[in-house]
């Protein structure tokens, strides 16, 4: 029996449902005995990043409580990406669903498969709004979530859903 570990995940996506799909990742991992959604931030309409000429992305954090390993849980959130019929074609394309292991407690790590906390994570509005939303003291690289937060850009970045109760309110085909 693992401890429970508490983690921070990025979501996203920008074809479909983008929102229906991060609220069925998030109750399918709250239902499993060895995971819970402990928070989930507002859903923010956010414009694509790195790849432009694509429809703007819903995203959000959410931080759970596991006892699943970082590994374990990565393999998790792939799972999830690929039963919402995630397909990857192309490097920050568009996509039904995205979910990011951001941090596992104070882990560091870097292997071929899993760095944590995420390395790209602390540049991008996308992910550290939602973040600094949920835990805006956490420390990322020596530096709290809310500095990074107020120091990216966030032009055309809006509030889609401003309850973090909204991934319970959709209902989602399973």
């Amino acid at each position: 029996m693992h401890k429970w570990e508490a983690a921070a995940l990025g979501l996203g996506g920008n074809i479909g449902d983008p929102a229906s799909a991060m609220a069925h990742a998030l109750q399918a991992i709250d239902t499993r005995q060895d995971c819970r959604v402990a928070t989930v931030s507002r859903l923010y309409l956010t414009p694509p990043w790195g790849k432009t000429d694509q429809a703007d992305f819903f995203n959000c954090c959410a931080l759970i409580e596991t006892e699943l390993e970082p590994e374990e849980l990565l393999d998790l959130c792939l799972a999830l990406e690929r039963e919402m019929k995630r397909v990857r074609t192309e490097r920050w394309g568009p996509r039904t669903l995205d979910i990011d292991l951001l941090t596992y407690g104070d882990r560091v790590q870097k292997t071929p498969t899993l760095e944590l906390p995420h390395p790209r994570m602390t540049e991008r509005a996308f992910v550290m709004l939602p973040l600094a939303d949920l835990v805006p003291q956490m420390m990322i690289n020596e530096r709290q979530a809310q500095s990074w937060a107020g120091s990216l850009n966030s032009t055309g970045i809006s509030i889609a859903k401003p309850d973090g109760l909204w991934w319970r309110q959709i209902a989602t085909a399973s």
